[in-house]
């Protein structure tokens, strides 16, 4: 049976719907062997991985346990999950106290269980804060830490797809920046449906008004999960996020927008989508590029991102910005 590799993957926050499929995700993709499983719930987790093991995934070596030294203690990936599910009526503004004290003990257990790891990917909301709290905390380098927020872009494309009646796959260039939330920047200039610019067919074969319709259902498109189903987004992130840290074991490149730190020209000190690719040293970013109102938008998101950051300075989870060096070298 040939895996990725044989370093052990920890999964946190494992008792959850996301969790779950993220375990079975990982071993169908043959990401490693080692898995390892954890949840402060001890029943549900118990109940997830006698599922997994009712799977039979031949070579398989999935652990768990409730005891998080043991569940990171030579840890190689840590993929989290691990915090307060967002419910119907709320934003993921909503969860930035509670969730950013869960990375802040999140952060603190990386560097103190599993110093040596070698990638952490955050999913739980708001992930701009949690995995820049989780990244503070650990002492880690900013290319060792993403937030999944791919989902805006793949909701993006899937929203063009359906509104042409393409095949998702031929909707290419779909890009949203900055914040993963209602302040993001949805980029369209460099969009391709079916090998046609999307600037041909805006105003022809798509009214500007719609166009505005599509842009803000896909900003609120995991708002409209909830109202679907009942329960936020599970599927989708699950899968996203083990692409992302199939990536950084060495698989194959990971090229949809990831949150990571940014800290270079006009944009300082936060985590934010930007053009990336994760691979087996990291995560990388390029410049963003685009037309005068699109980067109008990612400066107001950016803008937000800095007024929640700040936010959880005043609360106490996270120094001031001119402090980070002495709690993170790395910064």
């Amino acid at each position: 049976m040939e895996f990725l590799t044989n370093e052990k993957l920890t999964i946190v926050g494992a008792a959850g719907m996301i969790g779950s499929n993220m375990a079975q995700t990982a071993m169908m993709l043959k990401l490693t062997p080692n898995l390892c499983l954890y949840d402060p719930y001890g029943p549900g987790l118990e109940g997830v991985a006698e599922e997994m093991f009712h799977c039979a995934f031949e070579g398989a070596n999935i652990t768990y346990t409730t005891d998080i030294k043991e569940a990171l203690t030579g840890a190689a990936y840590v993929v989290s999950s691990g915090g307060a599910p967002r419910k119907q009526g709320m934003t993921r503004e909503d969860l930035l106290k509670g969730n950013c004290e869960i990375a802040e003990e999140l952060g603190k257990n990386l560097k103190a269980y599993c110093p040596d790891v070698k990638h952490v990917v955050i999913i739980f909301n708001p992930a701009d804060l949690t995995g820049l709290v989780t990244l503070l905390h650990s002492g880690l380098k900013p290319s060792q830490v993403t937030t999944l927020a791919a989902l805006d872009s793949t909701r993006l494309q899937s929203a063009l797809a359906k509104e042409f009646g393409v095949q998702q796959c031929k909707v290419t260039g779909c890009h949203t920046y900055g914040g993963h939330g209602e302040q993001m920047a949805v980029f369209a200039s460099k969009v391709s449906v079916d090998g046609k610019p999307f600037t041909e067919l805006l105003g022809t074969k798509l009214a500007h008004d719609r166009w505005e319709e599509i842009k803000g259902n896909v900003i609120q498109g995991g708002k409209h999960i909830i109202e679907l189903r009942g329960r936020s987004s599970f599927q989708s992130p699950a899968y996203v996020s083990i692409e992302m840290i199939a990536a950084a074991m060495g698989g194959k490149k990971f090229e949809w927008p990831a949150g990571c730190y940014v800290n270079t020209g006009k944009y300082h000190n936060v985590m934010m989508a930007m053009p990336t690719v994760i691979d087996a040293t990291g995560v990388h970013y390029t410049d963003i590029t685009g037309t005068p109102e699109e980067m109008a938008s990612l400066d107001a998101s950016y803008e937000h991102l800095c007024k929640m950051r700040d936010e959880i300075i005043d609360l106490g989870i996270i120094p001031a910005v001119a402090d980070w060096k002495s709690v993170n070298p790395n910064l």
